[in-house]
């Protein structure tokens, strides 16, 4: 059994190696470059163990993975900092002139994707010979539907779209996790029989009151209190300091006090990077803080993309389900194209959007580490496999295929 200390440098050693290689030779963009090479040296390692049986290397690599718990990496531990992280950089002033879209796609739009992916899987299922609960396509809805932050943000980087239009889709990216999440919590009781008054609209009106309010409330409040810190002082490490335990404090706190972890850094994070260089940070301050938030990002980011790679080593997927993963890549893009198409009809009378938006916005909802990590969280049921199988498709497709391919899409429609 590996201690934590050589789990970490494992995969910092491995993430450090695959990048080498892929700037060098590859040539991708980093962080999709590291899934593409993770994913592939996986099924590399199961082509060696399906012929050459005697040869243990697949199983010996995937119970070192076993004991990285993705769930609790992602959920527990990456997410706080690439949040916070990507909040920094986003311009309050712009978001609050895309309030309107922002808000109706990260509550509405999120909603009509779960329904449109809930009811196509269930169909789907049934043809495919592989038939799933209605209860059960509904949570694969929840838990696939929001957009993840850390791949859209991670994206855009690399990719130039008009300042209106990124606003969109970084903001609703931030903020429907909180969204997402109850939705899924909800579906997920239900699913599992443990639903009762727990599905009552009080209850429901009580989760969202509790985790998207309070968790906003709660990452103000923070925010807040480390920039009026900030701005009694001028030392640039102890407010790189104060910045990093903002975003552990804020995401541990809320998930004490059952709120929206997610939700409350990035607001978190989003006061702090837009009044702190105003009057709290000095020039060279300012620096190292980015600098360091920036660097942090891009770490995690390479960590958190090879693991996802290299996940398909541990989940084990059984070939029955091929037909039904190829199935919800579509389905997912159907239920992405309503959820941006619906919202922005309605709010042309009173929001300008940029050329192209509907589609940049459907083919750029990628989903990433957040999905497959609810995926994992399921319980131990019949259904799990062909959900898990689902999600990881649907994930790589669009990180892989839509994120490689984003650029002249946004080059041929703006």
């Amino acid at each position: 059994m590996l201690s934590v200390f050589d789990l970490i440098a494992v995969l910092l050693v491995l993430t450090a190696t695959f990048g080498w290689f892929n700037h060098v030779v590859i040539r991708l963009p980093h962080t999709i470059g590291l899934l593409v090479m993770g994913l592939a040296a996986s099924l590399f390692l199961i082509g060696i163990e399906i012929a050459r049986p005697e040869v243990h290397l697949y199983e010996d690599l995937a119970v070192l993975l076993r004991q990285v718990d993705f769930r609790a990496t992602v959920l527990n531990g990456l997410l706080a900092f690439l949040l916070f992280a990507g909040a920094l950089h986003v311009d309050l002033s712009l978001l609050r002139r895309r309030a309107w879209p922002i808000g109706v796609m990260a509550t509405a739009g999120v909603a009509i994707s779960i329904a449109v992916i809930g009811v196509g899987l269930w169909w789907i299922s049934d043809v495919l010979g592989v038939p799933l609960p209605l209860p059960w396509a509904l949570v694969f809805g929840a838990l696939i539907s929001p957009t993840d932050p850390v791949a859209v943000l991670s994206t855009l980087k690399s990719v130039k779209v008009p300042e209106t239009l990124e606003a969109d889709m970084s903001g609703e990216s931030l903020f429907n996790d909180g969204v997402g999440v109850v939705v899924f919590t909800v579906l997920l009781a239900i699913a599992s029989g443990a639903g009762g008054g727990g599905a009552s609209p009080g209850h429901i009106a009580e989760l969202f009151f509790v985790e998207a309010l309070g968790g906003a409330a709660l990452g103000f409040a923070t925010g807040y209190v480390a920039y009026r810190s900030m701005r009694v002082i001028d030392n640039y490490p102890l407010e790189t300091l104060i910045s990093l335990a903002v975003a552990a404090g804020t995401y541990a706190a809320a998930a004490k006090f059952h709120m929206s972890g997610p939700i409350a850094v990035v607001v978190a994070g989003i006061l702090i990077g837009n009044r702190g260089p105003q009057d709290a940070m000095s020039d060279l301050t300012q620096r190292y803080v980015f600098g360091f938030w920036q660097l942090v990002d891009e770490i995690l980011n390479s960590v958190l993309f090879l693991l996802i790679g290299l996940e398909v080593l541990v989940l084990g997927f059984d070939p029955a389900f091929a037909w039904l993963s190829l199935a919800s890549i579509p389905l997912a893009l159907l239920a992405r194209f309503l959820a941006v198409a619906l919202p922005v009809m309605v709010l042309r009378t009173r929001q300008k959007f940029a050329p192209g938006t509907i589609p940049v916005l459907t083919w750029g909802g990628l989903r990433g580490g957040i999905s497959i990590a609810l995926a994992l969280s399921l319980p131990d049921v019949a259904e799990k496999p062909a959900l898990l199988a689902a999600t990881y498709a649907v994930v790589v497709f669009t990180i892989v295929v839509q994120g490689l391919s984003l650029r002249s899409v946004v080059e041929r429609v703006t």
